[in-house]
C-alpha cells in the first residue's frame, strides 16, 4: 500500500512540474531549473530535463550544479539512445572536469557510447573498429577497474563481429568462384584471425579456391600455383587433423597430381 501511494504521490508531483515546465524554462530562476530538471531526470523524462540542464549548465558552468548537470546531460542523452550525442557530452565532460571523481565511469560511457553505434556485421565497420580502441583506451588508462572484465568481453564481441563481416567477404567470393580474390582474402582472414571460430572453414575455402585456381591458371602460373596448393593442403591438414573436409581436399590434390604425371 506505501509503495502504490508512493507512486501516485510522485506521478501527481511529475504532472506538476510538467504542467509548470513551460513557465520554468522561460524564466530566469535558475534554482527552480535546477530542482524541476532533478525532477523529471527521476521521473525519466529525460528530453524535457536536457533543455533544462542545457540552461543551468550554460548559466553557472563552474558550479557544482552546472557539473551534475553536465553529467545528466550525458546520461539522458544515453536514456533516450541518442549515443552520438551521449558520447559527445561524456567526451566533454571529461575535459571540462579532468578531476572529477566520475571519470572512471565517463570514459567507460564514451566507450560503450562507441559500442551502442557499431551496426550489424554486415554494414561498414569503421564504428566497430573505433569502439575497439574506445574501449582497449579504457582499458589502458585504468587496468585495475572493476570494469575490466566487461571491456574484455565487449571486444570479444566487437572482434567476432569483425571476423565475422570478413568470413562473409570470403565466402561471397568462393561462391562467386572469384578463386584469386577467395585465396587472398582467405589468407588475410587467417593472419589476422588464426584462432577464429571460422578458422577451419576459412582454411577449406582457401585450399579449395587454391586448387580451382590452379585448374584455370596459364601454363606458365600453373606450377607455381600446383605447389602452392600443396602447401596449402599440407598447412590445413596440421591444423585440421580430424576435419570433415580433410577426404574432399585430399581428392582435390590427387587430381593435380594425376594432371603434373600426365604431363
Amino acid at each position: 500500500m506505501k509503495n502504490y501511494l508512493f507512486i501516485i504521490s510522485f506521478g501527481l508531483l511529475l504532472l506538476t512540474a510538467c504542467s509548470n515546465y513551460n513557465a520554468v524554462v522561460k524564466a530566469d530562476d535558475f534554482a527552480a531549473k535546477y530542482n524541476l530538471a532533478n525532477e523529471l531526470y527521476d521521473g525519466k523524462l529525460y528530453e524535457k530535463a536536457i533543455v533544462l540542464y542545457e540552461q543551468i549548465y550554460q548559466h553557472s558552468p563552474k558550479s557544482a550544479e552546472g557539473e551534475l548537470s553536465y553529467y545528466r546531460l550525458a546520461k539522458s542523452y544515453f536514456q533516450v539512445e541518442d549515443y552520438y550525442m551521449a558520447q559527445y557530452y561524456y567526451s566533454a565532460y571529461m575535459q571540462r572536469f579532468p578531476y572529477s571523481v566520475k571519470n572512471e565511469e565517463v570514459l567507460f560511457m564514451v566507450a560503450l557510447c562507441s559500442v551502442k553505434n557499431s551496426p550489424e556485421h554486415s554494414l561498414d565497420q569503421t564504428e566497430t573498429e573505433l569502439a575497439i580502441n574506445n574501449v582497449q583506451q579504457f582499458i589502458d588508462r585504468y587496468p585495475q577497474s572493476y570494469l575490466i572484465d566487461s571491456c574484455n568481453a565487449i571486444i570479444d564481441q566487437l572482434q567476432f563481429k569483425l571476423e565475422t563481416k570478413q568470413y562473409d567477404q570470403v565466402k561471397l567470393y568462393d561462391k562467386t568462384q572469384n578463386y584469386k580474390a577467395a585465396v587472398t582474402s582467405g589468407e588475410l582472414f587467417l593472419e589476422a584471425h588464426g584462432q577464429s571460430f571460422f578458422s577451419e572453414e576459412i582454411n577449406y575455402v582457401v585450399v579449395k579456391n587454391s586448387y580451382f585456381l590452379t585448374l584455370n591458371s596459364i601454363d606458365s602460373k600453373k606450377s607455381e600455383r600446383n605447389e602452392q596448393t600443396n602447401e596449402r593442403f599440407r598447412t590445413f591438414a596440421l591444423r585440421h587433423p580430424q576435419s570433415k573436409y580433410t577426404q574432399e581436399l585430399s581428392d582435390y590434390i590427387d587430381k593435380l597430381s594425376e594432371k603434373t604425371t600426365e604431363k
